[in-house]
């Protein structure tokens, strides 16, 4: 005699009043899942938080900018305190060597300059000149009181204005800065000279005008 062993076939009793669904087991809900309304406020956290990283970058962003600037006007002014520092120093010491160019000027006129002493002053001549020194003033260009200095007066008939008539010493420039205004003897037209031909220019106006009269 065998004994019988329940198989699978065999039902679990189901209590009374209770359905088929009832006796199965409910899925369990998702790990993970978050209601809608929690993705929405992580969305809006989310996009808060990149408008200030943004607002943050901006900031900083016009803070490198501004400081850039200010750097490059910082080696603007460095360079162009730099620039004239030199050419102050440049200046002092051409100033310096004035009395030096005076003397061989004054040599080269009376026919003193010869031998070693003409190649050493030309040497120093062209080295003043290579370091921007430049001479200026001529006979017979118009007084100019900005780079003129007049040390002798006279009256003149043969000029319409005050014009320079022998330089005494030379002036020297170096690039827009005068370092010493030309000394010079000036001459102005004799007082009633104009006058004078404004007058013979109208007695022959009239004669003119008059004309040979007619037979």
């Amino acid at each position: 005699m065998t004994e019988e062993t329940p198989g699978f076939d065999e039902k679990p009793d189901v209590p009374s009043g209770a359905t088929p669904d009832d006796a199965e087991p409910k899925a369990a809900p998702q790990e993970g899942a978050a209601p809608a309304g929690d993705a929405s406020a992580q969305i809006a956290g989310l996009t808060a938080q990149l408008d200030q990283v943004r607002k943050a970058l901006e900031e900083r962003t016009a803070d490198l900018q501004r400081l850039q600037a200010e750097f490059q006007n910082y080696r603007r002014r460095v360079e162009r305190d730099r620039i004239t520092v030199k050419e102050i120093a440049i200046a002092n010491l051409l100033t310096e060597l004035l009395p030096v160019l005076d003397d061989i000027g004054r040599a080269r006129e009376h026919g003193e300059l010869l031998g070693g002493f003409k190649s050493v002053a030309e040497s120093l001549e062209t080295v003043a000149a290579k370091m921007g020194l430049q001479q200026f003033g001529k006979e017979g260009e118009p007084f100019d009181p900005t780079i003129h200095e007049a040390l002798m007066h006279s009256y003149a008939p043969d000029v319409t204005e005050t014009t320079c008539v022998a330089i005494l010493q030379p002036g020297y420039r170096f690039g827009e800065r005068t370092i010493r205004p030309a000394r010079v003897a000036v001459a102005e037209p004799q007082p009633g000279a104009q006058t004078v031909k404004a007058e013979d220019g109208s007695e022959a106006g009239d004669d003119k005008d008059n004309g040979p009269e007619e037979g």
